[in-house]
Formats: structure tokens, C-alpha cells, sequence
């Protein structure tokens, strides 16, 4: 199951290096493939290294890393914009994306995320933490810069995070513990490529994918979230999203089925987690054609009985739609369910099983060989 050198160049992220990112002191993956699966015990950086892929994928924009923060509970409201900067070290949530959790003020390593993009070659993202003051050019155009590349009066600095893409450096104010947003809106330039994220919680919200499912509603790509959700329920025929009269003034709408042998659409909510899991994770993938799809824990919610024809599922649609699929799991039954789809495709899949060792997360490649074997003798996996 270990992608091979051709398919190599035609996945969008061919490797993958991290350096000093949470749990990370540095890892290098050298192959990856179309779609792949991250096993390992808990705290071995699983949903870390999505993460990475996601900030890479953004080109570090805050947005990104908010929702990031935010997912975690690092993100926390109630601060003042006026709060003193004079007790910052460990208050700042921000230092907790750096290896070894350090204060503000802590010398410590940079994060750095690269890899090689099938279309713009090597690329990579470097961030950190720094004091920044506003300075203003010889046209009184105001803009931050790094307190140690000016002269300014101490009170002047503020705690900033930056992120440096290629020749590109931008600082971006921190205000004790949250970060202060972007003053425009983030355009597809600002990202490498499109990519979605599917949480370990993706299917308790159908109204969250309201939008995902506006832009493929009438395509031929309905069709495949609705072959999807048969997996699970043949009898699904149609579906659609409406809004209730509660739900009109929130201007959020929830997921409705049609499905044999039942009067009336009812809400896809009503079929269970498995199904709404599925759905969020195949309508996030066919939103990214020729992107990254990450899927934090893909078997929650998903039986083992159902989850072989969910990967063949995610394997058809990553190669159709030129997707490239980035998948954590703990589970030994998704990794089966996986290595068998895989055979059925062996350009396509590579399974990597991270482990904590000393301190340090390593990895190791599991072809279909070995993996093959290792299931047979009942030899952990996960």
C-alpha cells in the first residue's frame, strides 16, 4: 500500500516536513499518497499533523489559525483591547501552536511546515512570535514591524504573532488571549490550495454545511453524496436543505432526506451519527476538487460493517475529482477497512503509524505487505 515514485508527482503534497510544531521537535514523512491514513496511540500528533497540512494548505492565514485555536479551546474571549501587556508570558494561547508550550518571552524554535507541491514546487511556512511596534513610512503609511528593526519606546510594543510564506512576512497583533482578526477578508490567493476540514465532531450540525452543500446542489456531485449516504441507507433517494421558522433568523438551514417506505422528508439527524458523519465527510470532500481534504477520526460514528465501502467511496472521489485525502484514526478497524480498499487501488493509498518514543514522534510506513501480515497475526496497528 505505499504510493509509488509516479504517483508521486501527481499528488498535490508529495512530502511533508515539521519542525517545531506542538508535539513535533521535528518529523519528516518523505512519501504520501493520494489518500492517506495516520494511525498511533493517542498524544502521538495525529491531529497535529492535519494541523500542519491545514495551515500549509492556508498559507498561515489567521483565519486558519484561529479556527485552529478555537477548536482546541486555546482561542477564549473576555479580554479588554486595553489590557496591560505587562503580564503576557503564559497567558497567550498563541505559544501553545510551538514545541514545549513556551511563554511568550522563552527563546524557542520557529515552526516551520514545507513540502514539495506538485505545482509550485518546494513550498514552506515559518512562524513565530515577536514584539512589534507601528511604524510609519515616508509616505505616513502605517504598518508593524519587529520591535528589535526599530526605535521605540517601550511601552509602544505589543505581542504579535507572524507568519513568513516565501518572500511574504505579515505580523499579526495579539491582545491577551485572543487574536485580533484580519481587517479583510481572506481571498482564495491567500491559499496554497482549497482545503476542507472534517472535525472529530463533523456530524453534529448538518445546518455547518449549509454552504458546502449550496455550491454542489443540482451538480452531478449531489449524486455522489447521496450514493454515499446509501451506504448506510439504501433507501435515501433526494436531498435538501431547508430552513424552519426558528432557523430563518439564525439564516441557517438543516440537512432533510427522502427515503423509501417514509411518508414525508424528515431530518437526516433523525438516521443517526453514522449517517451524518458520512455526509459531512463526502460533502466536504467533492467541495475540493483538485485540494486536500483532512478528516480528524474518521470513524466516529461510522460501524466497521459500513467502513471498507466508505474508504472505496473516498478513493474513487479522491481520484476523480483530483483530491488529495489526509485521515487520522485510532481505530483497527478502520485501519483494516482501509488496507483493503487500499489493495483495490495500491497507487493510491499509504498508511503511516506515528509512535512516541524518548520523547520523540517517529514514523513509519506500512506497506501492503507488511500491513497485510500485521493484521493477520493480530499485531497492533492503531
Amino acid at each position: 500500500m505505499c504510493a509509488t515514485s509516479s504517483n508521486k508527482k501527481s499528488v498535490h503534497i508529495s512530502d511533508l516536513t515539521i519542525k517545531g510544531y506542538r508535539g513535533f521537535g521535528e518529523i519528516m514523512i518523505p512519501q504520501l499518497g493520494r489518500v492517506n491514513l495516520f494511525t498511533g496511540k493517542n498524544n502521538t500528533g495525529k491531529s497535529s499533523l492535519l494541523e500542519a497540512v491545514r495551515l500549509l494548505a492556508g498559507n498561515g492565514s489567521l483565519p486558519v489559525i484561529y479556527e485552529i485555536l478555537k477548536s482546541r479551546e486555546e482561542e477564549t474571549s473576555g479580554s479588554s483591547d486595553n489590557e496591560s501587556y505587562a503580564d503576557y508570558d503564559g497567558l497567550l494561547q498563541v505559544s501553545s501552536l510551538f514545541n514545549g508550550f513556551p511563554n511568550f518571552s522563552d527563546s524557542h524554535p520557529p515552526v516551520i511546515i514545507s513540502a514539495n507541491h506538485r505545482t509550485t514546487g518546494n513550498v514552506s511556512l515559518k512562524m513565530d512570535m515577536d514584539w512589534v511596534v507601528v511604524e510609519e513610512d515616508s509616505e505616513g503609511n502605517r504598518q508593524l514591524v519587529s520591535s528589535s528593526d526599530a526605535l521605540y519606546d517601550e511601552t509602544d510594543a505589543t505581542p504579535a504573532l507572524w507568519v513568513e510564506v516565501g518572500d511574504k512576512k505579515r505580523f499579526h497583533r495579539l491582545v491577551s488571549p485572543r487574536l485580533i482578526r484580519l481587517r479583510r477578508p481572506l481571498s482564495s490567493d491567500d491559499n496554497l490550495m482549497l482545503c476542507e476540514y472534517v472535525s472529530p465532531y463533523g456530524g453534529e450540525g448538518t445546518e455547518l454545511l449549509d454552504g458546502l452543500w449550496s455550491k454542489i446542489s443540482l451538480t452531478d456531485r449531489e449524486q455522489d453524496v447521496i450514493e454515499a449516504l446509501r451506504i448506510i441507507e439504501p433507501g435515501i433517494s433526494g436531498v435538501s436543505m431547508v430552513s424552519s421558522d426558528e432557523s430563518r433568523l439564525r439564516r441557517s438551514r438543516t440537512a432533510i432526506v427522502r427515503a423509501e417506505n417514509i411518508s414525508r422528508p424528515v431530518p437526516l439527524r433523525s438516521f443517526g451519527d453514522g449517517l451524518n458523519r458520512l455526509f459531512g465527510i463526502v460533502l466536504s470532500l467533492v467541495n475540493v476538487p483538485g485540494g486536500v481534504l483532512l478528516i480528524d477520526e474518521f470513524e466516529n460514528g461510522l460501524h466497521y460493517s459500513v467502513q471498507l465501502d466508505a474508504w472505496r467511496m473516498i478513493f474513487r472521489l479522491a481520484r476523480d475529482l483530483d483530491v488529495q485525502v489526509f485521515a487520522t484514526t485510532h481505530s483497527e478497524d478502520a485501519v483494516k477497512a482501509f488496507s483493503e480498499a487500499a489493495s483495490e487501488s495500491p497507487e493510491d493509498g499509504l498508511l503511516v503509524r506515528l509512535v512516541r518514543r524518548s520523547g520523540r514522534i517517529i514514523t513509519t510506513m506500512l506497506e501492503e505487505d507488511s500491513l497485510a501480515s500485521l493484521v493477520e497475526m493480530g499485531t497492533e496497528v492503531r
